[in-house]
């Protein structure tokens, strides 16, 4: 059964051979076996060779641990097989060959070889197993057979090496020269760095140097002899000070097939002495996972942590147990489960992985403590916990650190290494479990951030209304990410933010906690992503909370507008952890979210990152709003200047009304266009018109026409002359010119309560005059429409209303409106002003409009505009 792996991939350049061999020397002594790494090195150095050299492809290194040995295996992309089928007589491969002597080193070291080949690549490997270690004893116990005990030498040689404070060697006795070959006065003065041959574990920072800091080391590494050679020793080391307090370590060293000569004895466990050795060795044998973690095992991730941390406190006796998952990139952990401990408060609290070099301040090794008060923060995750004695181990899947697992005791000195490696082999036994139902939690959630990003994506998108955006933005993050919400928004670079929405899961809260919010200074509008820590709430909340628990709010000569509910009810509501998270769009702060928890809660990493994409969708959907809702102002106000003012009293009575409809959201004028002034006095000019298409663009046509018709006709031109010169300013647009169809007119009321008109129907609908009796009747005839020829031959024509005539005019928006195969036309819009006799003339443009309105399902496409003028009949 594999119980280790490690794989790497060196590219096809002669530095990426001694790379090879430091990443198996690294691996395999990482992994304690330091028995076989000079033979597994001189292998992988030929086999790498022969692939990135030779070869000339990449090589991929694998190596594979099982309980009796390692299998290390190079993999090359280049399958040729090396069958001597054209040479008859083939030369062995030598030492001195450079081709092939990997594979006679293979066969003379390795306890198993071969090569297996597939279509796309050649691997061979070696199988190098471990050499059985003497049998020998850690405790005290029964006199044993002979045969039993520890295997040494004819005599045992302790070397005892002093190591100052700078790491330097001080002293060195006589067998220390007979194991190592050096005499004394080669060694004192240098760094035992020179001699030892350090089992460096890759990705951590461990060293000698460090290892000689500790109060107590024991275990095995290896000391270089004078012929180069490594040594394996069996260490312990003791750091003492002199009588004038100067520090250095004793390092006690024998042979490592000596070890039991300086191993410490275990600690002795009260459950240990119930049983026989042998019941022992059956108890070890059977301690699975399911035995450690209890049958039927949680099946979620948060049951399985906390049985986890409930199982290792009981272990080792212990009077607390916390368990930490490692982030995605590895540089953070998260308290997940805790027993003992204030487990609301450190729920979710992250530390970093490497807080320090060497395996106290990496999270990738095993670690024991005996007194925390001596260290003081050494576990910032303990502080004011009581705690003092706590062992900590990784939680390792493949080599890749996914957590961390911690047994704490309020007594000092009650856990060393033994501790240690009992709490490893239990949490090797759940890394998997551990590891699995971690990613069935991840990919549960990622499934449901996707849902709630694509449902947010929509609702934002749905929208370009600002306040509205800005709710949306609060009711998608509570309760769904967070208890309680704030939304910041930023008008200008340099302004102030403003509290623009709050929004609390508790909707009795919102006003106390909206009052709370409004005496905190506001957080920085920084733009650097990600979400950051904002303390100021809590701090205020709980400001308020104890000035008011002492009465003494009127007493401080503030005014804090906040009730007396306010108090402890908002300090609890947001006292746990609060996160500002930036709201950007177009490289400029917008706005900020502010994520809020309730006393003693913390936000969880997948949260805060669910939240990071949630506010760069939302702050896009602000900012399109808000420049809509600014590029709607213009233009609306930009149309509101193309309509006419109010429309002027016509002398003698004369009814005049309009309707207007511009197609398109948001238009308030498009192509049709309407106008009646006052030309002189006792003279009116009227005109209604229409520029080709809708939009802004045909508006600015408008403002073109309607604005000359005034200017001309107050000059005092006639109507020909007024469209001629209006038809040259148009072609004068160029490519921004469009022809237009337009009625234009004269009215001049009557003494006898008639009105004269002089118009001009330029390619416009002819306009419709109905008579008393209910007849209807064109009242001009059509001539070319403007802005298309440059030469205009207009004339006009005078019309005579009488009293009780009406005069339709109308665009083309009106005859033009269709259903299906039908349109209203201009006979359809003359047998409905013959139903309008007697009506003045708002009645008769509103009985035209419902007309039009009810002919078809559909909303107009077209511009609309209806002018009624109605003489009225004589008293």
């Amino acid at each position: 059964m594999i119980t280790a792996r490690a794989a790497a991939t060196f590219e096809p350049v002669g530095r990426s051979v001694a790379t090879a061999r430091g990443f198996v020397r690294d691996t395999l002594q990482g992994w304690g076996l330091s028995d076989i790494v000079d033979d597994a090195v001189v292998l992988t150095s030929e086999l790498v060779t022969n692939a990135v050299v030779h070869a000339g492809t990449a090589a991929e290194v694998l190596c594979l641990r099982d309980e009796d040995g390692v299998r290390i295996e190079v993999v090359d992309r280049y399958p040729e097989r090396e069958l001597p089928l054209q040479e008859v007589n083939p030369q062995p491969a030598g030492p001195d060959r450079e081709g092939g002597r990997g594979l006679l080193l293979a066969s003379a070291l390795a306890t198993r070889w071969g090569v297996d080949y597939t279509a796309s690549d050649k691997r061979v490997w070696f199988r190098l197993d471990l050499p059985e270690r003497p049998v020998g004893t850690r405790t005290a116990g029964p006199a044993l057979p002979d045969t039993a005990l520890p295997v040494t030498d004819t005599r045992v040689r302790v070397a005892v090496v002093q190591v100052d404070r700078s790491g330097s060697i001080s002293a060195w006795n006589e067998d220390a020269t007979e194991l190592f070959d050096y005499p004394a006065d080669q060694v004192i003065g240098k760094p035992l760095t020179d001699f030892a041959a350090w089992p460096h574990t890759p990705g951590t920072g461990t060293g000698v140097a460090e290892a000689l800091r500790l109060s107590r080391w024991e275990g095995s590494y290896g000391m270089r002899g004078s012929d180069g050679r490594t040594i394996p020793v069996y260490a312990s080391h003791l750091r003492v000070r002199d009588s004038n307090g100067e520090p250095s370590t004793v390092c006690l060293l024998v042979r490592e097939h000596e070890r039991a000569v300086l191993q410490s004895p275990p600690r002795v466990h009260s459950h240990d002495n119930t049983g026989t050795a042998g019941d022992s060795q059956e108890q070890s044998a059977t301690d699975p996972f399911e035995v450690f973690i209890g049958s039927p095992a949680p099946d979620d991730l948060d049951g399985l942590l906390q049985r986890t941390v409930e199982r290792a406190r009981d272990m080792l006796d212990g009077d607390s147990a916390y368990l930490l998952l490692a982030t995605d990139d590895e540089t953070e952990l998260e308290v997940r489960a805790s027993t003992g401990l204030p487990s609301a408060r450190q729920r979710f609290a992250r530390v970093p992985v490497e807080t320090g070099s060497g395996r106290y301040g990496s999270a990738r090794m095993p670690s024991v403590h005996e007194d925390l008060t001596v260290v003081p923060g050494a576990v910032p995750l303990l502080d004011g916990t009581g705690m003092r004695s706590v062992v900590t181990v990784p939680l390792k899947v493949e080599g890749r650190l996914t957590g961390s697992l911690g047994v704490a005791t309020e007594a000092a000195g009650r856990y060393t290494n033994e501790e240690a490696l009992r709490l490893q082999f239990a949490a090797d036994r759940i890394a998997l479990a551990v590891e699995r139902a971690r990613l069935t939690e991840l990919e549960r959630l990622r499934r449901g951030s996707l849902s709630f990003l694509v449902e947010a994506s929509d609702l934002l998108a749905g929208t370009l209304d600002r306040d509205q955006t800005l709710a949306l933005m609060a009711q998608m993050t509570v309760p769904t990410l967070a208890t309680w919400c704030a939304v910041y928004t930023v008008a200008d670079q340099g302004s102030d933010p403003k509290l623009s929405y709050v929004l609390h899961e508790d909707e009795d809260r919102i006003d106390n906690l909206k009052a709370l919010l409004a005496k905190v200074e506001p957080p920085e509008p920084v733009p650097t992503p990600g979400a950051r820590v904002w303390t100021a709430p809590t701090e205020a909340a709980h400001s308020a909370a104890l000035r008011t628990s002492l009465r003494n709010v009127s007493l401080d000569g503030e005014d804090h507008q906040l009730s007396p509910g306010t108090t402890l009810a908002t300090a609890a509501a947001v006292g746990g952890e609060t996160v500002v998270l930036p709201l950007v769009a177009r490289n400029r702060v917008i706005g900020m979210l502010t994520l809020g928890k309730p006393t003693d809660e913390r936000f969880r990493q997948e949260i805060l990152e669910l939240a990071e994409d949630l506010s760069r969708r939302a702050a896009l959907a602000l900012d399109n709003a808000r420049l809509y809702s600014e590029r709607t102002a213009i233009s609306q106000s930009l149309q509101r200047s193309l309509l006419p003012p109010e429309t002027p009293e016509v002398e003698g009575g004369v009814e005049v009304e309009v309707i207007y409809r511009a197609a398109g959201e948001g238009n308030e004028v498009g192509g049709d266009f309407y106008d009646l002034f006052e030309i002189s006095e006792g003279t009116y000019g009227f005109a209604i018109g229409d520029v080709c298409g809708t939009g802004p663009e045909a508006a600015a046509v408008t403002g073109l026409a309607r604005h000359a018709l005034r200017l001309l006709a107050r000059e005092g031109l006639g109507g020909p002359a007024v469209l001629e010169r209006l038809n040259t300013a148009i072609l004068d647009e160029g490519a921004r010119s469009r022809f237009l169809t337009l009625l234009y007119g004269e009215m001049r009321p009557q003494e006898d309560g008639s009105a004269e008109l002089k118009v001009v129907c330029a390619g416009h609908p002819l306009p419709l005059r109905l008579r008393q009796d209910g007849s209807v009747e064109p009242a001009a005839d059509p001539q070319p429409l403007l802005g298309v020829m440059e030469d205009l031959e207009l004339y006009e024509q005078t019309v005579s209303l009488d009293p009780g005539d009406v005069l339709l005019c109308v665009t083309d928006g009106v005859t033009e409106r269709r259903e299906g195969t039908r349109m209203l036309g201009d006979d359809g819009l003359a047998d409905v002003l013959g139903t309008c006799t007697g009506l003045n003339a708002g009645a008769v443009a509103a009985r035209i409009m419902r007309a039009v309105e009810r002919f078809a399902s559909d909303a107009p496409s077209d511009d609309m505009a209806i002018l009624a003028m109605r003489v009225p009949e004589c008293q």
